[in-house]
């Protein structure tokens, strides 16, 4: 009995005394890990920087705490919400390139777009026979996840699991009026929010492919608290899931086939598709970041660029390079494509539609 004693004696001071320096260390380093202290750092800063008042150093710590969580976190003004919601269209422009592939450009994702994006297609469809549609939604925002849903419904020919942005699983339904056209979907840093997800859901779907570069990862279940000075917080509480149960990652979605080109360069294209960058404009911004650069006018005296669909063409019927050339001179929706996302998408459904046929 007193051996017992004894040995629960010496593991009870073993585990009390003995152990505690390594507790204290471990303890340590994980508050050394954590960094400092916020309230000290901001209380010090408050008492000793010099020429920083009230306010500023207020505002200087809140965008430092909002900017620290990247997307999951974002002040919202009530000026930006109602223009963004008054000013731009849901489809700011619709085309057809080489013939027989459809564009539309989403401004932004909002309550009708589904309807406007269907009056789009059926509009190009009225006077083209469409090989397939390019979807540009870089620079396209919006939080309407519901409309996003509605937007991939019109793609999407079975009944199937879709998105759940935190009212449970919304799923499609059998549809025969199905838009039964390949889709390539153009995406950049700048497309954010329910145009990932509709970006997303389209990939998930197999009703479309990815082209640009990584997404802005702001599709998020998000609740926005109000704040006294009129703006509003947004947090984040919860992920988007797909339709099989996966989650849009708040790194962004990456794409299918990346197409790497600088902000700067990205602007002008999407401005103008055919816009040929100077000599300088390449010096100083890198270019477009691919072989589908060019210098000199808008009428390149380089040899054109063929795509896919247009060298199975010329293998099949046996065109020359210069008669292809002497076509595109004589057709001006055959002129160059510029843009490194828009040219790669048209050669792909171009190429694709070859293959179905």
């Amino acid at each position: 009995m007193i051996r017992i004693g004894i040995r629960c004696f010496l593991t009870v001071w073993l585990v009390l005394f003995g152990a505690q320096p390594d507790l204290l260390w471990a303890q340590a380093k994980t508050e050394e890990a954590a960094g400092p202290d916020f309230k000290e750092v901001y209380d010090l800063v408050r008492a000793h920087l010099a020429g920083m008042s009230e306010a500023q150093l207020n505002q200087a710590a809140v965008q430092a705490l909002v900017s620290g969580f990247g997307s999951r976190v974002s002040l919202v003004t009530n000026g930006a919400a109602a223009k963004a919601q008054a000013g731009a269209p849901l489809v700011s422009k619709s085309s057809v390139f080489d013939g027989d592939i459809g564009y539309i450009r989403i401004e932004q994702v909002g309550d009708g777009l589904a309807s406007a994006v269907r009056e789009a297609c059926n509009k190009l469809a009225a006077t083209n026979k469409l090989a397939g549609v390019i979807l540009d939604l870089r620079y396209t925002a919006g939080g309407d996840y519901a409309s996003a849903v509605a937007t991939a419904e019109l793609f999407v020919k079975k009944a199937q699991a879709l998105l759940n942005w935190g009212n449970g699983m919304v799923r499609s339904k059998d549809n025969s009026e199905v838009l039964s056209v390949p889709v390539a979907v153009l995406v950049n840093r700048q497309t954010m929010g329910a145009a990932e997800a509709l970006a997303a859901v389209l990939r998930e779907t197999g009703s479309g492919l990815i082209l640009g570069s990584t997404t802005a990862g702001q599709a998020m279940i998000a609740q926005e608290f109000p704040l006294k000075n009129g703006e509003r917080l947004r947090i984040a509480t919860a992920p988007i899931q797909l339709g099989d149960g996966s989650a849009l990652s708040g790194q962004g979605l990456k794409p299918d086939i990346a197409v790497e080109v600088t902000p700067a360069d990205e602007r002008t294209f999407y401005a103008d598709a055919y816009k040929v960058l100077s000599r300088a404009e390449l010096l100083t911004g890198g270019g477009p970041g691919l072989t589908n650069s060019a210098s000199g006018t808008n009428r390149p005296a380089r040899r054109p660029r063929f795509n896919e669909a247009e060298l199975v063409r010329e293998r099949r019927e046996g065109i020359s390079e210069a008669d292809m050339t002497a076509l595109r001179e004589r057709d001006p929706e055959r002129a160059l494509v510029n843009d490194p996302a828009l040219a790669r998408a048209l050669d792909l459904l171009k190429g694709l539609a070859l293959v179905r046929r």
